[in-house]
């Protein structure tokens, strides 16, 4: 194209002009037309977050219904179990033989999912954060469904995992599906990402505010008003969802606290350091084991080993198996002895690191505010009697030792002190929690420990 004479062929100048133009045009002649667009975009997306949050409130409840019925299949399997038998082949009825058959079918087409579609491994939260940090790039519908199937079969088969870390990637997939239907911009995609993702973690622990708080604290580590208007449209839909199908109970049943009186606060600033400690021990595990266990080759051999531990441990200690929801309801009600709080502990410990060490599609949540309830209970079991105090209040440290090693792994201590409060349905110890939690997250800070999905992150970037 030919320009005349006087016209100038400076592009960017006549670029920076026409910019210059339109905004004295839209801050002066256009302000009215300006604040309704601005007030439209607000309700589409409120609204956009509702109907993520419907598909993300389906998807993840029939999650939890199908791990749900599988607990109750291993559950009948293991409670089969001969004591007096004495041969270790005759351990095992023949029911439980087939129960064991279908473990290793479960073992082996998980290690076969995990190999098609390396994002699946884990928790999936890394993922999500790559996501939205723009480094990691998935095929959601791909995403959607091996980790929806794997992670059932690897859940259901007994590994110490979790299904709060599938349910937020799997929500996260569902808002960046509806975002390549709908033909978002990748900004609004990202955003859709995490309204899903923090719709995820509402359904699957009955917990909508925790749900936004861990994508404002810990996925985004920023405050966006739009990402808090869809995210909170996004939660509470799916809260909705579940609750209609589950019930309005909170996930742990609510215990009777018995509080202790400020004089006794010193054991919980104890309790606070304590638990920042093992929160480092837990993340330094975590690498070891995924390092040792990266050597074993081929896949099909560390899908063997997983079967053997999984057998293993219905034989030894059943309690641990799973993801270990009725051990904190147990400990809170005082069922187990000092001993016996701390012998599970150490086994629990021991197994939670080895399960998610396997790269099985699972999330450390919940295993970790198991470790963090037994520790809480042991720790109250242990010293309360040296001290002089009564016995009777493990259900108060229960609580304490969840909120208080969610806040020293993850490093989101927010987030910990709500989804606690959410899940036992209780918010009058928000004074005790909070500071648990920010005695431990201090302690693993001058410990120099690294947030978990941090590490994690890392790890799959090195990888790529």
């Amino acid at each position: 194209m030919r320009y005349p004479a006087d016209i100038p062929r400076d592009t960017e100048k006549v670029q920076m002009s026409y910019k210059s133009r339109k905004l004295k045009r839209i801050n002066t002649n256009n302000m009215p037309g300006a604040i309704r667009a601005l007030g439209n975009l607000k309700y589409r997306i409120i609204l956009e977050g509702i109907m993520v949050g419907l598909l993300v409130g389906v998807v993840i409840s029939l999650f939890r219904y199908s791990l749900s019925q599988l607990d109750v299949l291993r559950n009948l399997i293991v409670g089969l179990t001969d004591a007096e038998s004495g041969s270790p082949l005759a351990w095992f009825s023949e029911h439980q033989w087939i129960g064991f058959v279908l473990l290793g079918v479960f073992a082996f087409l998980v290690s076969y999912f995990v190999y098609k579609e390396p994002y699946i491994s884990g928790s999936g939260i890394p993922q999500i954060k790559g996501e939205l940090m723009g480094k990691i790039h998935t095929n959601w519908l791909r995403v959607l469904l091996l980790k929806f199937f794997g992670g059932i079969m690897a859940i259901g088969s007994g590994l110490a995992l979790g299904r709060e870390g599938p349910s937020i990637q799997l929500g996260g997939m569902v808002g960046k599906g509806f975002s390549r239907f709908s033909g978002r911009l990748k900004s609004e995609e990202r955003m859709l990402i995490s309204a899903g993702s923090g719709a995820g973690l509402a359904a699957a622990f009955g917990a909508p505010l925790a749900g936004v708080v861990f994508v404002l604290e810990e996925l985004r580590k920023d405050f966006d008003p739009k990402v808090l208007l869809s995210t909170m449209a996004a939660a509470v839909t799916s809260e909705y969802v579940a609750s209609f199908i589950f019930g309005l109970d909170p996930v742990f049943t609510v215990f009777a606290l018995s509080k202790p009186t400020l004089n006794d606060y010193w054991m919980i600033l104890i309790l606070g350091v304590l638990l920042g400690a093992i929160g480092v021990l837990y993340n330094k595990a975590i690498a070891l084991s995924q390092d040792l266990q990266g050597k074993i080759k081929p896949a099909w051999l560390k899908a063997l080993i997983a079967c053997i531990m999984v057998v293993v441990m219905a034989k030894l200690y059943p309690e641990c198996l799973g993801s270990g929801h009725s051990l904190v309801e147990e400990t809170g009600f005082g069922l187990y002895s000092a001993e016996a709080i701390v012998l599970l502990l150490a086994v629990r410990f021991i197994y939670s690191v080895y399960s998610f060490g396997t790269g099985a599609p699972g999330g450390i949540f919940l295993p970790l505010l198991v470790l963090g309830a037994l520790a809480g209970g042991a720790f109250t079991s242990v010293v309360s009697p040296l001290v002089g105090l009564p016995i009777g209040n493990e259900a108060f440290y229960v609580v304490l030792g969840m909120a208080g090693l969610f806040a020293a792994i993850v490093r989101a201590p927010l987030t910990g002190i709500i989804l606690i409060s959410e899940m036992t349905g209780t918010l009058s110890s928000l004074l005790p929690l909070s500071l648990v939690a920010l005695v431990s997250y201090l302690t693993a800070e001058v410990l120099g420990g690294e947030p978990v999905y941090d590490q994690l992150l890392e790890r799959i970037l090195s990888k790529r």
